[in-house]
């Protein structure tokens, strides 16, 4: 009796020590695979672009030089997931309204619709700060490049002819050197707390 009660306990230790083990290895590749992510975002710029925000006035990536920002893809007459992100985003937005080196540029899927018109009644709707939160139009082409190539926030691969169409929930953040930082779902308010954590983290490291 006292010793299967030993043998018990020596195999209890013996799990608990796979165990512990296991989950120390688990951690260290989580901390690897997170380091190799995080290196491989600062290694990568942002392209030059230049598209047309809802004012008319030409922003190009000269106009984010210097500053964090956030990015994203939506489109005016979207109802399923651009409402939402965009609800997120305005409340990213109301938490740096006193933080100008943080701006916002929502790209449009659907130049062919959204006008500079068109764009400026949405931003109006929003309160939007024409100064802050951009909303940009432009070639079709090289906003899908943008989407896909520079923000890496569509995986599907297309020509941004007439029958391409991009549609992403991901915002994507940029840094003041126009690296790319992190990749967060614009549908899910625990998401975006994360990114509202990481630009207060890039705030204060830069």
């Amino acid at each position: 009796m006292e010793n299967s009660k030993k043998r018990k306990i020596i195999i209890t230790k013996n799990h608990l020590r796979i165990a512990l083990f296991t989950y120390v290895v688990m951690l260290f590749a989580a901390i690897l695979i997170y380091n190799a992510w995080e290196k491989k975002s600062v290694e990568h710029t942002v392209q030059n672009f230049s598209f047309t925000d809802q004012t008319g006035k030409t922003i190009t990536e000269k106009d984010f030089q210097g500053r964090i920002y956030v990015a994203d893809f939506f489109f005016t007459t979207c109802k399923s997931i651009c409402p939402i992100m965009t609800n997120q985003m305005k409340r990213v937005v109301e938490k740096y309204k006193d933080e100008p080196t943080v701006l916002f540029l929502s790209h449009t899927v659907f130049p062919e619709h959204d006008s500079v018109n068109v764009l400026a009644e949405y931003a109006k709707n929003l309160n939007a700060d024409a100064s802050r939160w951009h909303f940009v139009t432009g070639n079709k082409k090289e906003l899908y490049d943008m989407a896909r190539k520079s923000y890496f926030l569509s995986p599907d691969s297309g020509d941004g002819g007439k029958g391409d169409f991009v549609h992403t929930q991901k915002f994507a953040l940029v840094d003041k050197n126009s690296h790319l930082r992190g990749f967060y779902d614009g549908t899910d308010s625990i998401d975006v707390n994360k990114l509202i954590a990481d630009i207060d983290r890039l705030l204060k490291t830069n």
